[in-house]
C-alpha cells in the first residue's frame, strides 16, 4: 500500500527562502512508514507533557537504502544541548544508541534525522551540518505538530550545495515521498485510530477512572499483605508467636526482590512511562 504526498505538504507559514533551494529535483525516492510518524508524535507529546509547553524534539531515522530508493522504517530519540542558543547533538549518545539498534535491527542503517516545528530555517541547517559529520547525504524529516491543515504535516528534505554570493551554501530541497505500510503496521495504526476516536470526552474520563481504580485496589491489597508480614515479624520479636524459619526466609527473600526505588533514574523512567 502506498499513497503519494503529492509533491509536498502545505504547512503553516512558508520556509525561509534563505534555506530552500529552488528548481531542484530530488535525487532519491523516499518511502515513509507510519511507525516513524507515530514515534515522532509520541516523542513530541511526551516532552510537551513533561515540560508543560511545546518543545522541539530531535531524533534519528533508520531504515534501508538500495541505490536511489530509501525506505524510512523506524526512528529513535536523540539527546541535544543548547549552547549560545544553538542546538548541538550529543554524538556520544548517538553512537551508543547506534550500537544498540544495530543489535536489534541488523538490516537497518542510519538514514538521517527528524525534528518538529514550522518551515525549515537556519537552525535546521546548523543541526543538519552536524548530522553530515556522521553520514553523507542524510535525510531531514520535519513534522509540524501545530498545523491546522488536514494534510499530513510531514515534509522530507535532502541537502544541496549552491553558490550564493561566491560562497558554497547548504540549502534544503524538498523531496516527494510515499507512505508504505506492512500488514502489522496497518493493524497497529487502525488500533491507535480506534483508541483515539473513543478516547475523548466521557470515554476518556471513564478509561482513566477505571485504570486508577484498578491501581488503587492493587496497592490496597499489597498494603494489607505487607502489614500482615510486618505484624508477624514484630510478634516474633516480642515472643508472642513461635519462630518459623521458613516464613522469615520467604519474607526476607521478598524484601530482596524489591527494586531500589529512590534512584534518580527510576524516578525519571517512572515519570516518562506515566506521562
Amino acid at each position: 500500500m502506498a499513497t503519494s504526498n503529492g509533491g509536498g505538504m502545505e504547512v503553516d507559514g512558508t520556509a525561509s527562502p534563505s534555506v530552500m533551494a529552488s528548481g531542484v529535483t530530488g535525487s532519491v525516492s523516499v518511502a515513509l512508514h507510519p511507525l516513524v510518524i507515530l514515534n515522532i508524535s509520541d516523542h513530541w507529546i511526551r516532552i510537551r507533557s513533561q515540560e508543560g509547553r511545546p518543545m522541539q524534539v530531535i531524533g534519528a531515522l533508520i531504515g534501508k537504502q538500495e541505490g536511489r530508493n530509501i525506505e524510512v522504517m523506524n526512528s529513535f530519540e536523540l539527546m541535544s544541548h543548547t549552547i549560545d542558543e544553538k542546538v548541538h547533538i550529543d554524538k556520544e549518545y548517538y553512537y551508543t544508541k547506534e550500537e544498540q539498534f544495530k543489535q536489534v535491527f541488523k538490516e537497518m542503517e542510519f538514514l538521517g534525522w527528524y525534528t518538529t516545528g514550522g518551515p525549515p530555517d537556519q537552525s535546521d541547517i546548523h543541526i543538519h551540518k552536524q548530522v553530515c559529520e556522521i553520514i553523507e547525504s542524510p535525510l531531514f524529516l520535519k513534522l509540524n505538530p501545530m498545523t491546522k491543515h488536514t494534510d499530513l504535516p510531514v515534509s522530507v528534505y535532502e541537502s544541496v550545495i549552491d553558490i550564493i554570493s561566491g560562497e558554497a551554501t547548504m540549502l534544503f530541497a524538498e523531496l516527494t515521498y510515499t507512505l508504505a505500510t506492512e500488514e502489522a503496521e496497518r493493524i497497529g495504526v487502525d488500533h491507535v485510530a480506534r483508541m483515539t476516536a473513543t478516547g475523548t470526552g466521557e470515554n476518556s474520563t471513564a478509561l482513566v477512572a477505571e485504570h486508577l481504580i484498578a491501581q488503587h485496589s492493587a496497592i490496597k491489597m499489597l498494603h494489607s499483605r505487607v502489614k500482615i508480614i510486618l505484624e508477624y515479624v514484630k510478634a516474633v520479636e516480642a515472643g508472642e508467636v513461635p519462630f518459623n524459619h521458613e516464613i522469615l526466609r520467604e519474607a526476607n527473600a521478598l524484601c530482596h526482590r524489591l527494586p531500589v526505588l529512590s534512584t534518580t533514574k527510576f524516578k525519571t523512567d517512572f515519570y516518562d512511562v506515566c506521562n
